[in-house]
């Protein structure tokens, strides 16, 4: 017999799909019949707009006056909703997207395909339909997405008001272990590092790529033997489908990088992280994703061969570099870059229109760096380092220490941080020689030294990831998290169990970053309502240390725009194919005088059709579209 649950899911599997088939008819109206009169009466479009604008009035004061039969937190989305839909018919924020969403608005409802330049697609009228649902309090947000699972529980129905006392405080527990259960559940289907059946599994695996090289057991924890034999070049594509059965996407990505000089990289420890027996991407696709590129990014650096850095330098490090390898957006951070190569190559890196894929990372040369230090010498604001790269401690490491004691020379910086992938990469490198050595530059009450890595899922954090972290925080270097928010991170729950099983190693998560929008990487990007929704409906479920991590934005030469803060940015506009537009306001506002930035978003129709890829059901993210 099919269960509850069963029957729920599938219910809920049917109405989304009657929401595609509204769609698909281009009649996103059921929620409210006025609006669509009132878009496709015979009227100009600023006629159109002002009755639109009394009619959201009405809608305003009505949900003000609390006259509609709705849950309180629907309304409150209502209200939102309202100011949402008056953004999106602004003349003004017409005039900021270049074109009129309420122009596209009125096509829906009439033949006036002459007069816009786009077709209509599915993903705008998702978006439209969502929102009429949303100023009316249709959106469900009162019963939570995971409460209607158990709605119907004796437990949860018996949390009335009726109970005190100890009574209350016994229903109200059993009610929140419900909660821990259902989250839980969706936690155990990311597989951690730490987990012994996936040690045994990966040891298997390190004795195949040990086998293969000829390798000792010993050999694996050498880093030297790691960094002769990273797979990279024409080699390393020949080593890899030898070692790991690749799909033929996959095959044909690397080839086509390594016939035109495209990076990638690969150390045999991380490669050990693979599922090898498997090319479906269903267990291993988080860390698969990160190493071996899709076909468009390669096509996107091929094609941008000798104008990467024209193409590719998204944060405009070419105009905030007051000298060379240094970066400057805030007043009192700036970052040294102290090499420009990896031992291997991340798809998503920022700086890929820079880094170099080398066995060998070196550092640039004295005369440079000495002038960089010397800029940091003469800038007495800046109290914060970041020495990054490519991957600072992937160089040698006495000339990673001279840099780290020119900066620890310098009275006026209290804090240096090393951005750098080796814990997660080749983390038999940190040892407990290296780690005191970098240890030696705390100096308690006077200078504070942190290690920040890109740890991305709970596949990554192994037993080797948490000894490195240990020889650091034996010393006193603390270490951090900033996770990249991409495709495969976005998956409900995975987050959750990377920043669980990253407290586990003890590193501590301090950015969710939102996927830099380059062009080259659009297989990774998700909407950045996606980010939010993640934040409020699983992220809190955890205790407080634990999501210490929080959602950042990085505006083009400016910096990092946090994604919680809804007053910093606007949704002004949707375009035809259903892409959100915003208008980021930078970090200095209320500060200094600096102008806005427009951002184009992935659409959330198209990010549903790539979750079903993945295995992912888009009904358990239906709230999305009520995140703006």
């Amino acid at each position: 017999m099919e269960s509850s649950q069963g029957n729920r899911n599938r219910d809920s599997e049917l109405d989304f799909r009657q929401a595609e088939r509204w769609s698909k008819a281009g009649r996103p109206w059921e929620a409210d019949r006025e609006i669509e009169r009132i878009l496709s009466a015979d009227r100009s479009l600023e006629e159109t707009r002002d009755k639109l604008y009394t009619y959201l009035d009405f809608l305003d004061r009505r949900l003000r006056r609390s006259t509609m039969s709705a849950d309180e937190l629907d309304l409150a989305k209502a209200r939102e909703a309202v100011g949402v839909f008056r953004n999106l018919i602004s003349p003004a924020n017409e005039v900021r997207a270049g074109f009129s969403t309420l122009e596209l608005m009125r096509q829906m409802t009439s033949e006036r395909d002459e007069e816009v330049t786009d077709p209509i697609g599915e993903g705008f009228t998702e978006e439209i339909h969502h929102l009429l649902l949303a100023i009316h309090g249709k959106t469900g947000v009162g019963k939570g997405w995971m409460g209607r699972e158990w709605a119907l529980d004796p437990i949860v129905r018996s949390t009335a008001p009726v109970f005190r006392g100890e009574n209350a405080g016994r229903m109200r527990s059993s009610y929140l272990d419900l909660m821990a259960a259902a989250a839980r559940r969706r936690i155990e289907t990311f597989p951690c590092g730490l987990d012994e059946s996936l040690r045994q599994e990966r040891d298997a695996n390190r004795d195949t790529i040990l086998g293969y090289f000829g390798g000792r057991e010993c050999d694996w924890r050498d880093p030297d033997w790691q960094r002769k034999h990273i797979l990279r070049g024409r080699a390393g594509l020949r080593d890899i489908d030898a070692l790991v059965r690749l799909s033929s996407a996959e095959k044909a990505a690397i080839a086509a990088a390594v016939d035109d000089g495209i990076p990638w990289a690969i150390t045999p420890y991380y490669l050990s992280l693979f599922d090898f027996r498997d090319t479906s991407r269903r267990r291993d696709g988080q860390v698969r994703s990160q190493v071996i590129p899709p076909l468009h990014t390669v096509a996107r650096m091929i094609e941008h061969r000798n104008d990467r850095g024209d193409a590719f330098d998204f944060m405009g490090e070419h105009d905030t570099s007051p000298v060379d390898w240094v970066t400057r957006r805030y007043p009192m951070v700036a970052i040294l870059k102290l090499t420009e190569a990896c031992p291997q190559i991340c798809v998503y890196c920022q700086r890929n229109w820079e880094i170099e894929a080398d066995a060998v990372c070196v550092a640039h040369s004295n005369d440079q760096i000495d002038r960089a230090l010397g800029w940091f010498a003469r800038h007495p604001a800046i109290a914060d380092v970041l020495v990054t790269g490519g991957d600072p401690l992937a160089v040698d490491k006495d000339q990673f220490l001279r840099v780290l004691g020119g900066l620890a020379a310098l009275s006026h910086i209290s804090h240096i941080r090393i951005g750098t992938r080796v814990p997660v990469t080749m983390p038999m490198l940190i040892n407990k020689a290296l780690a005191g050595r970098i240890g030696a530059y705390v100096e308690p009450g006077r200078r504070g030294i942190s290690v920040v890595t890109h740890i991305e899922s709970a596949l990554e954090v192994t037993p080797e990831l948490a000894q490195a972290v240990h020889q650091f925080r034996q010393v006193g270097v603390a270490v951090y998290n900033q996770m990249v928010y991409t495709l495969e991170t976005s998956r409900r729950f995975q987050a959750v169990a990377a920043r669980m099983a990253m407290k586990q190693a003890g590193v501590d998560p301090y950015y969710t970053f939102y996927t830099k929008g380059k062009e080259e990487h659009r297989d990774y990007l998700v909407p950045i309502a996606r980010v939010l929704q993640e934040r409020k409906e699983e992220a809190r479920l955890l205790p407080g240390v634990f999501r210490t991590d929080e959602p950042v934005f990085n505006v083009p030469k400016l910096g990092k725009n946090h994604l919680r803060a809804s007053q910093d940015r606007e949704l002004i506009a949707i375009r035809a194919d259903g892409s959100r537009v915003y208008l980021f306001h930078p970090w200095e506002k209320g500060i200094a005088p600096v102008k806005p930035w427009l951002y184009v978003d992935r659409p959330i129709h198209g990010y549903f059709a790539r979750l079903e890829r993945l295995g992912e059901n888009p009904v358990e993210y239906e709230s999305i579209w009520t995140y703006y």
